[in-house]
């Protein structure tokens, strides 16, 4: 506990597992000890959870690590060294989970088990957490992120079925609880000799309500070489000053309803874009450069029609998230280009218009150019109309 009597004790501890091996991503140490940059998957963890609202920090190391895990922990904490503490986890991970519990402060009152194989986890979602525990009534708390993938059911080689992703989410973590009850969900397991896969099923075992929030990118699990490859790309322009560029593209086809949307003007009297959203393909075309640049993904992941939310938004909202979607991961827009192909709408007495409206949105210039193809295509045909759009962002 901290020796300064100044300053209170923490009501939240952050339990952060990282006793596992890592088998999958065949590294020569367990996966929390492998360096992503010159800084390990644990340092990376924990430097989120300690950017977070203070919390007793308990990390949970396999045997024989314990001094390394002391020595990424302290880095991380700075000046909360006060707050951590180490100790050795056990053969599976709720073994190690209720190592963590058993070293949890009398003060502690709502826990979060976090895994270090996230160890790009923004702050905010661990905040997010926090704050949607405290105010819950007895509730777990799963960061998750909507499926985008078609998932299909299976029976050995032959595909029999086809599950239904609007009731499906990918849970993340840090996931957090009211310690009395994960506790006793903890003794229940302990009990029968059940084994859970994540926490919140325990919980949910137990008879306790499960809720989830919005989950964040790059707070993926590193699981793979693949994954390690991932975040190193994302890291990458942090420790450096060099711009990254990206390009996107978007195309819709006339025959939405309403007026017409694009560059996030409304163009009244003008066929409307067709699409899961106002259809305005240069803004998307913006999104897709933006992620891109950043390697975060494309515009179907975040935004996509696995997010209802976002159905029938305008360009404006798109961009106000992506620019939200790239400051989390540590990113500034630079600037943004982006031409879109179609006969219509005349363009040029609005530009001024619509870059001032998308570099609003975007907190960055946004210039705009328009032309035709000479008949050439769809956009040609005066079927739809498609953008282009390259982005420059670079580390803040």
């Amino acid at each position: 506990m901290s020796s300064d009597p100044l300053l209170p004790v923490p009501r939240t501890a952050v339990i952060v597992v990282a006793a596992g091996s890592g088998t999958r991503l065949g590294a020569p140490a367990p996966k929390a000890f492998v360096g992503i940059d010159e800084r390990t998957v644990l340092r990376h963890a924990l430097e989120g959870v300690f950017a977070a609202p203070p919390a007793q920090v308990i990390v949970v190391a396999p045997a024989g690590y314990e001094g390394e895990a002391e020595s990424d922990a302290r880095a991380a904490a700075g000046a909360r060294g006060d707050l951590m503490r180490v100790v050795t986890g056990g053969q599976t991970r709720q073994q190690s989970v209720a190592a963590g519990l058993a070293a949890l402060w009398g003060d502690v009152e709502t826990v979060l088990v976090h895994d270090a194989a996230r160890a790009l986890t923004p702050a905010s979602q661990i905040a997010a957490v926090i704050r949607a525990v405290s105010e819950g009534d007895g509730t777990g708390i799963v960061p998750a992120l909507p499926v985008i993938d078609t998932l299909k059911q299976v029976d050995g080689d032959a595909v029999v079925g086809v599950a239904d992703r609007s009731q499906l989410v990918a849970a993340q973590t840090p996931q957090g609880f009211p310690r009395a009850r994960l506790e006793q969900a903890y003794e229940r397991a302990a009990q029968e000799g059940a084994e859970y896969t994540d926490d919140a099923a325990l919980y949910a075992a137990a008879g306790f309500a499960v809720q989830h929030i919005p989950g964040t990118a790059t707070a993926f699990k590193i699981t793979t070489p693949a994954d390690l490859e991932r975040a190193r790309m994302l890291l990458a322009p942090r420790t450096t000053s060099a711009p990254r560029i990206g390009i996107g593209t978007d195309a819709h086809a006339f025959g939405g309803a309403g007026d017409l949307w694009l560059a996030g003007l409304e163009w009244r009297g003008e066929p409307a874009l067709s699409g899961h959203s106002d259809g305005d393909v240069v803004a998307h075309a913006i999104v897709d450069a933006l992620l891109g640049a950043a390697g975060l993904g494309d515009i179907g992941e975040h935004l996509g029609t696995a997010h209802p939310e976002y159905a029938g938004a305008h360009g404006e909202v798109f961009l106000a998230r992506t620019r939200e979607i790239l400051d989390d991961a540590g990113f500034a827009i630079g600037n943004v280009s982006v031409q879109f192909q179609g006969n219509r709408p005349r363009f040029s007495a609005r530009r001024a218009e619509a870059e001032s409206a998308l570099s609003a949105a975007l907190g960055a210039p946004v210039s705009v150019s328009a032309t035709t193809t000479d008949g050439l295509g769809f956009a040609g045909r005066g079927e739809g109309i498609s953008a282009t759009a390259v982005a420059l962002v670079h580390p803040r």
